[in-house]
Order: C-alpha cells, then structure tokens, then sequence
C-alpha cells in the first residue's frame, strides 16, 4: 500500500492535490466556525449548487475558462443570500433552499438540452462528486488556492475582534458602531470564492462537509471561540490529508473518502465529548 502511495507521488497532479487540500481545509475550517456558530452553515451547501449551474452555463457557452464566469456568479449569489436572509419575505434558510434547488435543476436541465459531451454522465458526476477532477489539479490551481488561501488568512487575523463580535452578537456589534453587514458580506464573499476552488477537489455536492463538520467536531470539546477555531482547523486538514491518502491506496472517490473520514472523525469527537461531560 505504501509502494503504491510513493508512486502515486511521483505524479505532479497528487502533490498539487495534497497542497490545494490543506489549503482548502484551512480556509473552509475558519470560516466554517463563524458560519456555524451564525447558524448559517448551509450556505456553503446553497453556493456549491449554485456553482454547478454556472458551470453548467459556462459548459454550454463554450467559455475556455469558466472560472471567469463561474467565480462572479456564486460571488453574487452569496450576496443575495445574505440579502435575502435578512429579508422579511424571505428568510435566510427559505433564500438558501430556493437558490440551491433551482441553480441545480437549471444546470442540470442545460446539460442535457445543450451539451454536445458524449459522456454526460460522467461529466455531471465529476462535477457533483469530485470523482475525476483530481486529474486536473494544475500549479495554476495550486497558486489561486494559495492566494485565496493567504486572503481568508488575513482577513480572519486582522479582524478577529470584530468577527468574533459579529458572529456572537450582532446587534450589540452594531449598536458598539461596527458595521456587521461588511463583515457579513466579507465573509460570504470569500466562502464563495473558497467552494468554487474546492469544486475541483471534493465536487459541488459534498463542499459544504469541509465547511460543517470540523466546526461542528471541535464544539463537540472545545468552547472557547479561539479554542474551537484552532481545533477545526486541525481536525480539517487531518481529514482531507487522511482523505487524500486513503482514495490512493483503496482507489475510492477523492471527495466522498474526505468526507467518510470527516464523518468518522466527528462521531469520534462527539464521544470524546460525551465521555468528557460524564467524567
């Protein structure tokens, strides 16, 4: 198994598969947390469908780099969502659910109609469930990740404070002058532009895992805010690279192992948790 791990090594692609992964599970760890703890952790999942309609539109378009197309349309739907979540006729999860479903049905419907692939199957699962993109990693890749990466990085250092304040509580937040919808749109923001990267790596459907589950394992122990963020980030990168390694040597679907492994780790925690508040 080992042998089969080195030689698979030797392949640029698994190396720029291992570097966007950490990278991704650092950025989608952090702002997961806040997401989490704003109750608002299925925009990741709203986003990701988003995106796979505008890459069903870019498909059809012929564009040479839907990246151009794909990144401002889930830009956008993000801010709709955190516009139509503070909306009184339609709330955040009802905004969520209704963009999801219908940027999923529309590219999946444009697919059929349009696409000229001879394998449209294959194509919509690899779309959905990451199961060949991973081939595809290039240094280019690599180098979008790091930047965006390095951003989301900043970004929560520099305004810590007031991210914490925001996510806790926002009201207060604005009655102390700080402006809670920048921040807000800051963060939607950058988590869309963090799935879309990730859409390579993990598919469309299984995204929002990176974004839930470590947040989620780490409140399983932890309760301090910096506490939870710091073990999210940690339990985020040991999954994708457990993930990584295991759909090499047992050849299984890249985004679906993370996952499995995501999954895994938050049962282990949740017991850790139990076995912590009984003793």
């Amino acid at each position: 198994m080992f042998e089969k791990l080195i030689t698979y090594l030797q392949f640029p692609f698994v190396r720029y598969a291992f570097i966007v992964g950490i990278l991704i599970a650092v950025c989608s760890a952090l702002l997961g947390v806040i997401l989490v703890l704003k109750r608002y952790s299925f925009i990741g999942d709203g986003l990701s469908h988003v995106a796979f309609g505008a890459i069903s539109v870019a498909t059809v378009m012929n564009l040479t780099d839907n990246m151009l197309f794909v990144m401002p349309a889930t830009v956008l739907a993000a801010v709709f969502l955190l516009k139509g979540g503070k909306s009184r006729k339609v709330h955040g999860d009802a905004a969520i659910a209704m963009v999801s479903v219908s940027a999923l049905a529309i590219g999946y419907l444009l697919m059929n109609v349009f696409s000229a692939s001879s394998n449209l199957t294959g194509d919509i699962c690899s779309t959905l469930f990451g199961s060949t993109a991973l081939i595809t990693l290039s240094m280019k890749d690599v180098i979008v990740c790091l930047v965006a990466a390095v951003i989301t990085v900043a970004v929560f250092i520099i305004f810590y404070n007031r991210i914490f304040a925001v996510t806790f509580d926002e009201d207060f937040s604005k009655a102390s002058g700080v402006r809670a919808e920048r921040y807000n749109l800051l963060i939607a923001v950058i988590i869309a532009v963090i799935i879309v990267i990730a859409m390579n790596l993990i598919g469309s459907l299984l995204i929002s895992a990176l974004v839930v589950f470590p947040a989620l394992s780490a409140m399983c122990i932890f309760r301090n805010f910096r506490a939870v963020t710091v073990c999210a980030v940690i339990f985020s990168v040991v999954c994708v690279l457990l993930g990584l390694i295991l759909s090499i040597i047992f050849s299984t679907p890249t985004g679906a192992t993370i996952v499995t492994c995501d999954l895994a780790g938050y049962l282990l925690f949740l017991l850790c948790g139990k076995i912590r508040t009984c003793g």
